[in-house]
């Protein structure tokens, strides 16, 4: 699967880009493609949100994560900050996707050493 990337940042894959492929792939209409994706999300956020740990088999997992108030530094003042308990999500890849990614990392080396 390619995807064409317009941006000049760094690559990123949007929603509009899953919707679209949806359409394209699986012949959803673009709006029915749009709101399974907005109901996909919109189903992860709420989990987290109550606080429900999300675990996609093959991909990885996100969690809440509450982190404990601690002092802080102002970098240009000095001056002592205190900063608040939060709640965070953090992701961790499963296996699976850490072996892809290292799969591909490695096979892009070698043509990159080839065009130094």
């Amino acid at each position: 699967m390619e995807l064409a990337i317009e941006s000049l940042e760094t690559p990123a894959l949007t929603k509009a880009q899953l919707a679209e492929l949806l359409f394209e792939q699986i012949g959803l209409n673009k709006r029915e493609s749009k709101d399974m994706i907005d109901a996909f999300f919109d189903l992860i956020s709420t989990s987290l949100v109550d606080g429900t740990d999300v675990k996609i088999s093959g991909f990885g997992n996100f969690q809440i994560r509450t982190k404990a108030p601690r002092p802080g530094r102002n970098p240009r003042t000095g001056e002592a900050i205190p900063i608040r308990a939060r709640r965070v999500v953090t992701f961790h890849a499963s296996h699976k996707l850490k072996e892809q990614i290292q799969q591909v990392g490695q096979a892009q080396q070698p043509q990159a050493a080839a065009t130094d």
